[in-house]
């Protein structure tokens, strides 16, 4: 008898009963790998509104998403932001050409404070767009309110303007001053638990800081260029301010 067949028929039985008995720790091993991998994805899955808050910190303790209140807090806030800058280039854009003509000399600070407020507007418009927040259903309203209140204060004179700057940028200032506040507190509780703050977090409140001390400091220069002297000074500026709040109020709905 030729021993070659014999031989290779012993190979193929141990082959097969090696097969067998691995086959079912390779199925196991694979159905484990396909659900790890299927695990693993739908964890590194983030939703959009939680993108602010869902990475890892170096110890490895993960960031909280942003609760209902906070996310919120944010929409309205963003939205307010947009519609205020958009009220304040308008208003400087009104403004500019009465008081240059009286007053040629303020041409460059007309410029430079109407450029800061664009690129504020372009800011929470990227911001905006950033995040899927909507704008303000009042859009329409506070194109013309503003541009009305700039044209209106410049055609009183270069005092009542800047008493108008004086107004605007007080309310604003102290609405800015909030928002940064309470972000600060967020990032305070954020770092007690030991989570990492997010870097759109980070982000959100360097930009607020900023924009919040150009505001002030337009606010500066309109005291330094008779804002104080505008006659009916109170009656003006408290209307004015209780116009900003009333604004800001129905923004942050609507």
């Amino acid at each position: 008898m030729n021993p070659l067949p014999m031989a290779r028929r012993s190979l193929l039985q141990q082959r097969s009963v090696v097969c067998n008995s691995f086959a079912p720790c390779l199925v196991k091993h694979h159905s484990t790998a396909a659900r790890r991998s299927i695990a693993t994805a739908a964890a590194s899955a983030t939703l959009e509104d939680q993108a602010q808050a869902s990475a890892y910190d170096g110890a490895g303790s993960q960031r909280q998403p942003l609760s209902p209140e906070q996310r919120k807090f944010l929409d309205r806030a963003l939205r307010v932001n947009q519609a205020g800058e958009l009220a304040a280039v308008l208003i400087y854009t009104a403004q500019t050409p009465p008081i240059v003509r009286s007053h040629p000399h303020l041409r460059p600070l007309m410029k430079h404070m109407h450029d800061q407020e664009a690129g504020h507007f372009a800011t929470f418009n990227e911001l905006l767009a950033k995040h899927r927040i909507r704008p303000t259903a009042m859009y329409p309203v506070w194109k013309v309110a503003a541009t009305a209140l700039g044209w209106t204060t410049a055609v009183m004179g270069k005092e009542a303007a800047m008493a108008c700057t004086e107004a605007v940028e007080t309310e604003i200032g102290s609405h800015y001053n909030e928002q940064v506040r309470v972000l600060l507190e967020w990032k305070k509780q954020m770092e007690e638990r030991g989570e990492e703050v997010g870097e759109d977090m980070k982000e959100l409140l360097q930009n607020l800081r900023r924009i919040r001390d150009e505001e002030l400091e337009h606010l500066d220069h309109a005291v330094e260029n008779d804002a104080k002297v505008a006659r009916p000074y109170e009656l003006l500026t408290n209307v004015i301010r209780g116009g900003c709040r009333a604004a800001i109020w129905v923004s942050e709905r609507v």
